[in-house]
């Protein structure tokens, strides 16, 4: 729950990286709103304190007298008072902006055992076609065939499978997946696109699904994707590893 769409996106963008489904809400009521459609599914609550419509501090009032999912706080108000209150009122742990990305993903981590000691997260797999992204393990494959990416093109194919359709600016690009911290210029987008395309019609698609919007950046084709069709040799090895797996799931049950 972040009232700034950057900051949101960002903060989406890492937790699913690591395997995580995410709500996001840009103000109190939407946030109320989210979390009291299906309040057993949410296990974990991220939320700004200074938020237009209900503040914050009101959003994890009504929360704590429904539920005792985790509350992080991320803000701006790094006042003593400020942490003392959101505490009070039931937070579990206090971050004030700006923040470490791979801190607050620590933090997510040690809540969440925190609350389910015994328990573990199930890997997230998002699918596009023939292409499957474990987000938790950060691997992709094709037909069960695993393909060696760098991080920066894992990166850049999770950001755009993720939103298909949707045009990503260059910009945009450089600052999600290199960060904001880092200084390069569009030309590195260009160059990671292209062995990104590459690396994906060589492992066996007819077409890459990732296009070029002349003058803007780049997106996913949700259509291609679909519509993707590995070679055969591709799809019998594919199918080879499938029906390896299966047998070996058999013998051992």
């Amino acid at each position: 729950v972040e009232d700034d769409p950057s900051l949101n996106s960002a903060v989406a963008y890492n937790l699913r990286r690591q395997g995580f489904a995410v709500l996001t809400a840009l103000n109190g009521e939407e946030a109320l709103e989210l979390f009291r459609r299906d309040p057993a599914e949410i296990r974990l609550v991220l939320l700004d304190l200074m938020l237009p419509r209900l503040s914050g501090l009101h959003v994890l009032r009504a929360i704590r007298t429904e539920s005792a999912v985790p509350v992080l706080v991320l803000t701006a108000r790094g006042q003593e008072q400020d942490k003392l209150d959101a505490f009070n009122l039931g937070a579990d742990d206090y971050m004030v902006k700006p923040f470490s990305m791979h801190e607050m993903l620590a933090r997510v981590g040690s809540l969440l055992r925190r609350a389910n000691p015994n328990g573990a997260v199930v890997a997230s797999t998002l699918t596009r076609g023939p292409i499957e992204i474990d987000t938790r393990a950060q691997r992709v494959s094709i037909l069960g065939r695993e393909m060696h990416l760098r991080p920066k093109e894992y990166g850049l194919l999770l950001l755009l499978a993720m939103d298909p359709d949707r045009v990503f600016t260059r910009q945009e690009l450089l600052d999600k997946v290199w960060g904001t911290e880092t200084i390069v210029d569009d030309r590195t987008v260009d160059v990671h696109v292209s062995w990104l395309r590459g690396k994906l019609t060589k492992a066996g698609l007819a077409e890459s699904p990732i296009q070029t919007a002349y003058g803007s950046g780049y997106r996913f084709s949700s259509a291609l994707a679909a519509a993707a069709s590995p070679s055969e040799s591709l799809r019998q090895g594919g199918e080879a590893i499938q029906a390896a797996h299966s047998s070996r799931f058999t013998q051992t049950t």
